[in-house]
């Protein structure tokens, strides 16, 4: 029956100060930072699954590769369900399902299907912007990195 408040401090850049993270962390900051607090608790706890909806956000290029890196290490040791939108990402995972929406008679319907093999690299060139020869090369590329 108490009341307890925690301030994060952090620090962005080297030889800066710490401050308040809720005044100066960014979104692809504070991303991050739950990533590794999850990593280190999960370390301590038996969580048998770790879900992550969109962990990933407003980070991208080498961060983002970084990320999926985390997450394929993270599913060594448990299930990890991760919601994203980043192609380094999704192409990092050893499952990969795609969400779609469609309307029909004025209802949403959700539909959950999995993709692999010619499939999943059509959906990471997608992910990339399209399906074109170069996007089609670069998810191959991705998908071959794992």
């Amino acid at each position: 029956s108490g009341f307890d408040a925690v301030e994060l401090l952090f620090s962005p850049n080297p030889g800066e100060p710490l401050k308040p993270m809720r005044a100066i962390a960014s979104s692809g900051e504070i991303s991050r930072l739950m990533l590794a607090i999850k990593s280190a608790l999960v370390a301590q706890d038996a969580v048998p699954v770790l879900v992550f909806d969109e962990i990933d956000a407003n980070v991208g290029g080498e961060i983002a590769h970084a990320v999926g890196a985390r997450m394929r290490e993270l599913a060594k040791r448990h299930q990890v369900l991760c919601i994203t939108h980043l192609p380094p990402v999704a192409a990092a995972a050893t499952s990969h399902f795609v969400v779609t929406k469609e309307v029909r008679g004025g209802r949403t319907f959700t539909q959950l299907r999995e993709v692999s093999g010619k499939g999943r690299r059509e959906e990471i060139a997608r992910m990339l912007g399209g399906k074109s020869d170069e996007a089609l090369k670069l998810a191959a590329t991705m998908l071959d990195q794992h």
